[in-house]
């Protein structure tokens, strides 16, 4: 099987190594030289190139799986739209018609902070950050797309797994967290959130959309409790996030949602045994590596 990953990092790059187990063929676009090195060493084959100007791509491998994970680089000059959905239009009149299936990620912000209730595919779509507003145009526009008939959408939960944990020095150190406790945490471990995506490039109906989560919201009391009890460091403590004006409306403001994420179709249809089934095992992993 061919493989095409736009946006190898935190999340592509596990999958791309889960394909690469399966004896699949890899490839991924990369704007970074030094990047494609990176990724010829484990054994992907790199296309250098800048997705915001497919113009600029060079040809396109055919590819039975099209994995969008492209993330926002702040840094990188362009506006969060232009990075979410101008860059997702112009690949995908790039890519080839038979193009087989595509899988985007997006994320359980599509549905706002909630209020502690449960939200699944069904539920009404209310995005109140920048990020989550891109992402359910982003989803759209791939739906009214010709290649949107063959498309999964992940809406993933907070991603964590080695060398992410949020916070963590803070923990370590005890300092006070600037959030909220009382808020619920979805989460999937990135290992996971890889299986996943495997499972729905095979598995899933076409066009199908699923909340990708353990299915175990945690408030983040006991997150951090857990993982300092862990890390064997002093009980957590909160303060209230600090603001800048342009932050002081609650769309803006970090740390301050609580919903729960119910994963009942994506175990159901997809048939992934996760390895991690609650933040206690994937902490305790990933602390005790």
């Amino acid at each position: 099987m061919i493989r095409l990953i736009f946006g190898c990092g935190h999340l592509g790059l596990p999958t791309a190594r889960f394909w690469l187990g399966h004896g699949d063929t890899v490839y991924a676009v990369t704007r970074s030289r030094e990047r494609s090195r990176e990724l010829e060493s484990v054994g992907v084959r790199p296309i250098v190139g800048d997705v915001g100007q497919p113009g600029s791509l060079p040809a396109l491998p055919q590819a039975d799986t099209v994995l969008w994970a492209v993330g926002f680089d702040r840094t990188g000059g362009s506006s969060l739209r232009s990075v979410y959905v101008d860059a997702l239009a112009g690949v995908l009149d790039t890519l080839a018609p038979s193009t087989g299936r595509v899988v985007y990620i997006s994320t359980t912000g599509v549905y706002g902070s909630g209020g502690d209730g449960w939200i699944d595919e069904d539920s009404a779509c209310q995005p109140e950050r920048e990020t989550a507003s891109a992402s359910l145009e982003a989803e759209q526009l791939l739906a009214a797309h010709p290649l949107g008939g063959r498309a999964v959408v992940l809406r993933m939960a907070g991603l964590y797994g080695p060398g992410r944990l949020p916070y963590l020095a803070d923990v370590r150190e005890g300092r006070p967290l600037e959030r909220s406790p009382e808020g619920y945490l979805n989460l999937i471990h990135v290992d996971d959130a890889a299986a996943v995506i495997a499972a729905a490039a095979h598995r899933a109906p076409v066009p199908r959309t699923y909340v990708v989560s353990d299915g175990s919201p945690v408030l983040r009391r006991d997150y951090y409790r857990e993982l300092a009890r862990l890390l064997k460091a002093p009980e957590p403590t909160f303060a209230a996030p600090q603001e800048s004006p342009s932050e002081s409306d609650k769309s803006n403001r970090r740390g301050s949602g609580s919903k729960r994420a119910n994963n009942a179709r994506m175990m159901r249809e997809l048939g992934v045994t996760l390895r991690y089934p609650t933040y206690r095992e994937g902490l305790a992993a990933i602390v005790s590596a």
